[in-house]
């Protein structure tokens, strides 16, 4: 085989290109897994436990600055301890029943990066871009979020939940 004998530069150029691409590589992947918060991302819950689910999602009709979501027998809301994702031109808001006539609105906006809470486990709704958890009243449970989701006044009568944006 005629092949030239590499020159100590050449090997030298092309170990150290290696090792940057290596070093790189490493880098860039415990970038993203810092990204997480502490592992808590959802697919992997972390510090909340138990598996994430979807929320149900309803449609809320606007009126002014208030969005009317009727509850009957089949949505997600007709029972205490339902919860909802409910979707209006005035924005997304996570509803849960607490009781009989009792419910609770929040923003669907995860404080920490804008991001749309689309997940609920167990009693905490889960953000799906890096895994930060609130409680049914917006507290937060873990982060990287640090401020609660800002809450909504609610009315109730005749089926129709009445949220004030």
């Amino acid at each position: 085989m005629d092949q030239d004998p590499q020159t100590r530069r050449q090997f030298c150029t092309r170990t150290c290109s290696a090792a940057a691409h290596v070093a790189l590589g490493a880098a860039l992947a415990s970038a993203l897994q810092g990204c997480g918060g502490g592992g808590a991302s959802p697919t992997s819950p972390g510090g909340g436990g138990g598996t994430i689910e979807s929320l149900p999602s309803v449609n809320g009709a606007v009126s002014g600055r208030t969005i009317a979501v009727t509850i009957d027998a089949g949505s997600p809301l007709a029972a205490a301890g339902g919860a909802a994702l409910v979707r209006s031109t005035l924005g997304d808001f996570l509803v849960t029943r607490a009781a009989q006539d009792a419910f609770s609105a929040l923003t669907a906006v995860c404080t920490h990066s804008s991001c749309t809470v689309t997940g609920l486990s167990g009693q905490s709704f889960v953000c799906p871009c890096h895994g930060s958890r609130f409680d049914r009243s917006g507290g937060v449970v873990n982060g990287p979020a640090q401020t609660a989701l800002r809450q909504f006044a609610t009315q109730f009568a005749s089926g129709v939940l009445t949220i004030s944006a």
